[in-house]
């Protein structure tokens, strides 16, 4: 008697585990079905092309023009520093302050004017990477709300919007300068959320970095990650809900 007992003990467990696997999967497969009403899109590097800076970057470095990514990376490693330390400057002030970092660490002597040169004009006309006007253009059709949220300031982003002709695609841009806390601060995505007065399922964050859609994902977002050449996600973070080459793929992903 015991030993049929324990067969059907063993049949339930099995039949139960199968079902609750079952209903976590339909959940999942749900999850994935559910559609968000606003894209928050990230701007350099996710819409912009940085590559154009590596003249002038480079030019400013004794034509160390594969120093651009460490500028890049110090940059937004010390915006960080200025949030966890409670401190504030502007994202063009840190990119000056990096760069001028980067040539002390590499023993190329730079003034603060020439740093504040090769970074200022040509982050503001960064041109916008192929698929992007096309890929916005068709998710604007589906309906989609697009809005921005940059850790550029307000003045720089819509610059920068102005000079690559990406202003009648997005219903808003939103900045960290507002709210003084950079991404990927969970508070940056919670204060943007609050303005568009959405859930955090009902909106996703679309990046080129792997820390951003980290981010946006610990803060309950919707995340999708474009891999862009050279980026790459962060292996212990939440994995993104997609991962794309550029927005024509998630333009047909949301269709």
């Amino acid at each position: 008697m015991s030993i049929i007992k324990s067969l059907k003990t063993l049949t339930l467990s099995l039949l139960v585990g199968t079902s609750l696997v079952s209903g976590y999967a339909v959940a999942d497969e749900a999850k994935e079905q559910t559609k968000p009403k606003v894209l928050i899109f990230d701007v350099n590097e996710t819409l912009l092309d940085l590559t154009s800076m590596r003249t002038s970057i480079g030019k400013a470095l004794g034509g160390r023009e594969d120093l651009l990514p460490l500028w890049f990376s110090t940059m937004l490693h010390h915006s960080l520093v200025d949030t966890v330390s409670g401190s504030y400057h502007d994202f063009g002030q840190i990119g000056v302050a990096s760069l001028l970092m980067v040539a002390q660490n590499n023993n190329i002597d730079i003034t603060s004017e020439q740093a504040k040169t090769a970074i200022v004009t040509p982050l503001l006309t960064l041109p916008p990477h192929s698929d992007v006007k096309e890929g916005l253009a068709k998710l604007k059709a589906q309906g989609y709300k697009l809005v921005s949220l940059t850790n550029s300031s307000n003045k720089g982003v819509k610059a920068q919007f102005e000079s690559a002709g990406l202003m009648s695609y997005f219903d808003a841009r939103y900045s960290i300068e507002d709210i003084k806390i950079y991404k990927p601060d969970l508070r940056a995505y919670e204060w943007v959320l609050k303005k568009l007065n959405v859930a955090p399922d009902e909106a996703m964050m679309v990046a080129a970095h792997g820390w951003d859609v980290a981010g946006a994902k610990e803060a309950g977002l919707q995340t999708t990650f474009i891999a862009r050449p050279g980026k790459a996600l962060y292996p212990l973070a939440k994995k993104p809900d997609h991962v794309v080459k550029n927005l024509h793929e998630l333009a047909a992903l949301l269709k």
